[in-house]
């Protein structure tokens, strides 16, 4: 039995990672924004994204 393999990287706070030898996919911890064939091209498309920064968002809208 062998074991997943993950390459994960970090650019702009985005998260470009792959997981047995698939698709290179850029993501946040949300959402997963695109998939690519080579990790250049994820990385090109990480770096042209604005920084990704967490929101603080209320937890409730009691008013």
């Amino acid at each position: 039995m062998s074991a997943p393999m993950l390459n994960k990287l970090h650019l702009n706070g985005y998260h470009i990672v792959q997981v047995n030898y698939g698709p290179w996919r850029v993501c946040t911890p949300q959402d997963r924004l695109a998939s690519f064939n080579s990790r250049e091209q994820a990385l090109a498309y990480a770096a042209t994204l604005p920084g990704y920064r967490a929101r603080n968002r209320p937890v409730s809208n009691d008013d």
